[in-house]
């Protein structure tokens, strides 16, 4: 044991020397561990004088004792060493079956993944106590030590603990075996599948690490619009390679599987989910998968959605389907993920075709089975309202998917902080009786089977998602998918703390501009519960415009509906009625015009252009308002990071500063085209005093990004 943690101590010292002499670029996250000032470093070496860790050791203990002797020699420049006895100020890694005399920690409330921190008097000497039920505890315990003294706890008087109220919290990547990122604007794939098994890159390590700090437990690495090739023995091996590196840090491997893979790679003439043969043919192939990754997750599935394979292919519903693929993973304590992101042609409301497919179906799915849905009923634009299938299916567990990478705000190109959309996503009341946060953790319907998954924006750029502040947004994910009851605003005060600065001021400014930056969007995009108004294809600038693609729903057109008498998207009575889907209650209130919020007013209804707002200003002139307060914003987040530029390293104030350029030009591009379009459909004029576009509308018609990142 001596030997090989002389081995890891080795290593660490020559990857901290190595990285003392670079710039910052990003690499290393929220898991800096920078010197810290003198006055802190000789508290935080007092506090960490040795490690006294559970023995024997484990692949996972292994991790959490390698990481607080990392991050304590990257902030002091000593690591702390492995002790076999108590001595004071020592960090104690405890279990109880390792616990020592003395220590009293009330083990039933920690639950299998949850952690204690505290500093306290232990056979007479000042220990910090690490303390958990399971290794993987004790690892997540140990970077939440980490965070604390990065975020300038009170390392004298520490006293926290945790708790993950959902089980998996899962990173969906949507990697193709090309390295082709779908939506993905941070490079290609972090997986080389042509170099894997044998090439294990240091990346898939750190990537390992950072998960691990957040409390994620669980990566799909492949694209839900999948090949069956994933499911083959080569890949398969690919895959294991992948999950022995992850293993360690409590995170497992999950793939997309292509419901058509009996007929592709079975050879059988159909892949109908009640034939005995394709039945058969899961149940070999979950077996092979289980003998190869005797850990495996189990599959996410899209099915009979943009073009995707599926049992209603044979007349058989999604239960039918998800069921099947639950049957063959049951044995081996898998989970299936069943998408429930679906829609048809012919559907009268895009926005309501999930409820009616899946809500039927509530109490027939197979007790490992969870079905996951998007937090909003379209497609994750900048702003939507809750998906109303949260809270209309108590009798099956629900997992919410948020995307983290950002295909509909600006890609990695503007600064877009969604933790203030996770929250409002987690703490919307269904009126079923709860938030949708408790529907997801399965308090309000005591399920035990739970999950938050997010579309990763994880990719090889050297910052792993394409601009620093989209770092943000994986943390953000991470830790409010361990609770969904964090707030936004404390999330993003320790991520820029780690990050950037833990100077209060600059800290403190920084987290300003974060949650501003999300409303800023919206005003910019889509105001006024406008969505989906972003151009073919790639979906990033404006397209208000387009209206001659092959499906209706395809069309920005189909969802504003704007016209000479008006604007916006009648889901009332009057309209798709798709309103009736929520509870009574929201159904009442969001169904008049006067009493929806104007965030969400065109989402739910077609409103003449002088419909009078809350504000006094007609429809037509607070859209014109809405546009020019988010270019506003912009202008002023750039501004304020300006204003940072003494206690930001030059590197990455540079980069970002770039970045808050283009935002701010591409802000203008949005608004102006936007109102140059609903100016032409109106037939209004401009309310007195603003600022014309600047080009005509056939200027921003003509616009085309052929070469657009992360197409699918």
């Amino acid at each position: 044991m001596k030997t090989m943690f002389v081995w890891v101590a080795l290593a660490l010292a020559l990857t901290l020397g190595s990285a003392r002499v670079q710039a910052e670029d990003g690499y290393d996250l929220w898991l800096r561990y920078r010197p810290v000032p003198a006055e802190v470093r000789g508290v935080l070496q007092a506090r960490a004088r040795a490690i006294v860790a559970a023995t024997p050791t484990t692949p996972v203990l292994q991790a959490a004792v390698a990481e607080l002797q990392r991050g304590v020699q990257g902030m002091t420049g000593k690591a702390p060493a492995l002790s076999t006895r108590l001595v004071p100020g020592a960090l104690v890694l405890a279990t109880p079956a390792q616990a020592l005399a003395g220590l009293d920690v009330p083990w039933a409330d920690l639950g299998r993944e949850g952690w204690l921190l505290r500093s306290q008097k232990l056979q007479g000497r000042d220990v910090t106590v690490i303390a958990a039920n399971s290794d993987a505890g004790l690892l997540y315990g140990s970077f939440a030590w980490l965070r604390a003294v990065q975020t300038g706890a009170n390392l004298a008087r520490l006293d926290q603990r945790s708790v993950p109220k959902v089980g998996l919290r899962l990173l969906n990547h949507w990697d193709n075996l090309d390295r082709h990122v779908e939506r993905g604007y941070a490079g290609a794939s972090l997986w080389d599948w042509w170099k894997l098994p044998d090439i294990l890159d240091a990346r898939y390590t750190d990537y390992a690490r950072a998960n691990a700090s957040l409390g994620i437990n669980g990566t799909v690495l492949n694209n839900v619009n999948s090949k069956a090739d994933s499911l083959t023995a080569p890949y398969l091996a690919k895959a294991a390679a992948l999950a022995g590196v992850f293993r360690p840090y409590g995170i497992k491997v999950y793939l997309s599987a292509r419901f058509s893979a009996p007929r592709e790679l079975g050879g059988l003439k159909t892949s109908d989910p009640l034939d005995p043969a394709v039945r058969a043919w899961w149940k070999a192939k979950a077996d092979e998968i289980y003998k190869t990754i005797p850990d495996f997750g189990g599959f996410l599935v899209k099915a009979n959605s943009e073009g995707q394979p599926g049992p209603q292919d044979y007349g058989r519903n999604h239960a039918d389907g998800a069921n099947m693929l639950a049957e063959a993973l049951a044995p081996h304590g898998g989970v299936v993920m069943w998408r429930a992101f679906v829609y048809a042609p012919e559907a009268k409301d895009r926005a309501a075709q999930a409820f009616d497919e899946f809500q039927p179906l509530d109490g027939k799915f197979a007790p490992n089975v969870i079905v996951q849905v998007k937090n909003g009923a379209i497609d994750f634009q900048p702003r939507e309202p809750f998906h109303p299938l949260f809270g209309a299916m108590p009798k099956t567990p629900l997992a919410l998917e948020l995307q983290i990478t950002k295909e509909y705000l600006g890609f990695a190109t503007h600064l877009v902080h969604l933790g203030p959309l996770f929250e409002e996503v987690l703490q919307a009341d269904t009126h079923r009786g709860g938030t949708v946060a408790r529907v997801v953790d399965g308090s309000l319907h005591g399920h035990k089977l739970t999950a938050v998954a997010g579309v990763a924006n994880i990719g090889t750029d050297r910052n792993w998602s394409g601009s620093q502040f989209d770092q943000a947004n994986w943390y953000a994910f991470g830790r409010m998918a361990w609770d969904p009851d964090l707030k936004a605003a404390a999330v993003a005060r320790e991520w820029a703390a780690q990050t950037f600065t833990n100077k209060a001021a600059s800290r403190d400014a920084i987290v300003d501009l974060m949650l501003a930056s999300r409303e800023a969007v919206v005003d910019y995009m889509t105001p006024l519960g406008l969505h989906h108004l972003m151009d073919t294809g790639h979906h990033y600038g404006p397209g208000p415009w387009v209206n001659d693609l092959e499906r209706a729903d395809w069309n920005p057109t189909y969802f504003h509906r704007a016209a000479r008498d008006g604007i916006g998207f009648d889901r009332t009575r009057t309209g798709s009625n798709a309103v009736a889907q929520y509870a009574p209650a929201l159904a009442r209130l969001w169904s008049d015009p006067r009493t929806t919020p104007p965030e969400l007013l065109l989402w739910f209804h077609h409103l003449p252009w002088d419909h009078a707002m809350p504000s006094g200003r007609t429809l037509w002139a607070e859209l014109i308002a809405r546009y020019d307060a988010g270019v506003a914003s912009v202008d002023d987040m750039g501004r304020r990071w300006a204003g940072l530029r003494a206690d930001i390293d030059p590197e990455r104030h540079a980069e970002v500063t770039a970045y808050l350029a283009v935002q701010a030009r591409e802000a203008r591009w949005w608004r102006d085209a936007c109102i140059a379009y609903f100016q032409s459909v109106s037939g209004l004029p401009l309310p007195a005093g603003t600022r014309p576009p600047a080009q005509g509308l056939e200027h921003y018609k003509s616009l085309r990004f052929g070469f657009a990142p992360g197409r699918g």
